[in-house]
């Protein structure tokens, strides 16, 4: 006879979730406000019409500041995890649940405690965004949209620390709109920003985010809302059609556009494999623990960070021209993810090479800028389904032709004769089959209504996607 199952412990809510929180866990009572009742945190609305961008500049801070900073990194990661040890532990021995309020009061306790005075020294601001992190970071897992929370490790995260309107104070300079004094919480001398570009005169950030890669170099990414005036809409020649350009992504050559124009792989990871290559050996030989390792280690960082702003400054120009020059934008959906599962069995050494060109193609990056410049300027990108065969179909009969291999670049049709370099056939295919959705959208909108940003061949229904 089977046994019955056993019932999972209920959640503890009430008076005995209070005495739990109060004896157990240490979280204080709330006291302010105490007659009213706890209202949601809900997130700032954007004015309307407007849209969040992120300006990104790099300053150099004074020594004093450098040290200020490096220990404001620090608090965020040991809060965080703190907060998580905390929500975790009370859910899996008390079955109580605790959200980002009990946390906030939690972290009062913990300022107060002997041998942590070290994070009065940090903006309280900073430290309750990284429990808003975490606390957004449960609502992915409970949506099912994100894995469980992991801890933060020095090291393994970036250094950062994220400052809202009250933890810092700018003052625009008249003579010079769109730049001015920052000056952050614990700190009474403004950052020395190199002001690259102004920000829209006027406007007062929403939220700093202070930065200090590997290699050492501190960045300030500035939040405003400002009104992004879409560009004029670019028609094909004669013709109220929109214009559109087709989008293979590729390793011969980084993009190749349905014109025939490419756009060549910059093949990063392999010009600088040599010296990347010298530098572990150097690395390997030192000390652990040493100056000499760190200092190794800090010339490694340079390098990858300079490789970082070629491929970034080259993907932003390339992604702002075909905005620019086009209406609709089409690629096609590559399971990056998939095609950069680890090598393992026969061939691995050839399948860790071509995962390892995938990667310094920057695939993700790319699609992403068109993404939110698509947004920004009023342009449509539409992402074609991955299984479609863009590369098999003949872009002038629409015959499917039989498998080719990776290295076949020129192929001719079986029944029409045209032959066609991959590539660009597979572009042009990109292209009419964009082309295609984007129309079966537009004739199925309401009248009056704008055109999507993004157009997705998996999120529409099979109506649209017939032939």
């Amino acid at each position: 006879m089977a046994q019955p199952s056993e019932e999972a412990p209920r959640r503890v809510v009430g008076a005995e979730a209070k005495r739990v929180k109060r004896d157990v866990l240490g979280i204080a009572d709330r006291r302010k406000h105490q007659g009213r009742v706890a209202i949601p945190v809900q997130r700032r609305a954007k004015e309307a019409g407007t849209q969040q961008r992120v300006y990104r500049y790099r300053f150099y801070p004074t020594p004093d500041q450098a040290e200020q900073l490096s220990r404001t990194f620090g608090a965020p990661r040991w809060v965080y995890n703190e907060g998580l040890a905390l929500r975790a532990g009370a859910w899996e021995r008390h079955r109580v649940s605790v959200g980002f309020a009990e946390t906030c009061r939690a972290l009062t306790g913990w300022k107060r405690e002997e041998g942590r005075e070290w994070l009065r020294e940090v903006s309280s601001t900073v430290l309750q965004q990284a429990l808003r992190h975490l606390d957004e970071a449960f609502s992915r897992f409970f949506r099912q949209s994100a894995k469980y929370p992991r801890w933060k490790r020095k090291g393994r995260c970036r250094d950062s620390a994220v400052y809202v309107r009250t933890g810092f104070r700018w003052v625009e300079d008249p003579g010079r709109p769109g730049t001015g004094l920052v000056t952050l919480a614990k700190q009474s001398v403004p950052l020395d920003v190199r002001w690259s570009r102004p920000l829209p005169a006027g406007q007062v950030p929403v939220r700093l985010t202070v930065m200090r890669d590997r290699a050492g170099r501190f960045f300030l990414s500035v939040l405003v809302e400002e009104r992004i005036d879409p560009l004029p809409p670019v028609f094909v020649a004669g013709t109220s059609a929109p214009k559109a350009v087709g989008l293979d992504l590729g390793l011969a050559s980084l993009v190749t556009l349905d014109d025939g124009s490419t756009l060549a792989h910059p093949r990063l990871l392999k010009k600088y494999g040599d010296e990347l290559a010298r530098r572990q050996r150097e690395l390997h030989r030192k000390e652990r623990g040493s100056a000499n390792r760190r200092k190794a280690r800090e010339r490694i960082a340079r390098l990858y960070a300079r490789i970082g702003d070629v491929r970034r400054d080259l993907l932003d120009q390339f992604t702002t021209r075909l905005v620019r020059e086009n209406q609709v934008l089409v690629v096609e959906d590559l399971p990056v993810s998939h095609l950069m599962r680890p090598a393992r069995g026969k061939g691995r050494r050839r399948k860790a090479k071509l995962s390892q060109a995938i990667r310094d193609a920057a695939w993700g990056e790319l699609v992403r800028q068109l993404r939110y410049k698509c947004a920004w300027y009023g342009r449509t990108l539409v992402v074609v389904d991955r299984f479609f065969p863009s590369t098999r179909r003949c872009s002038a009969c629409h015959t499917k032709g039989p498998r080719l291999d990776v290295s076949v670049r020129e192929w001719v049709c079986a029944e029409c004769g045209a032959v066609h370099e991959r590539d660009r056939n597979a572009a042009v295919n990109l292209r009419d089959e964009g082309m295609r959705l984007y129309g079966r959208v537009v004739d199925s909108l309401p009248p009056g209504r704008p055109v999507p940003s993004l157009i997705r061949a998996s999120e529409l229904p099979e109506a649209a996607l017939a032939s």
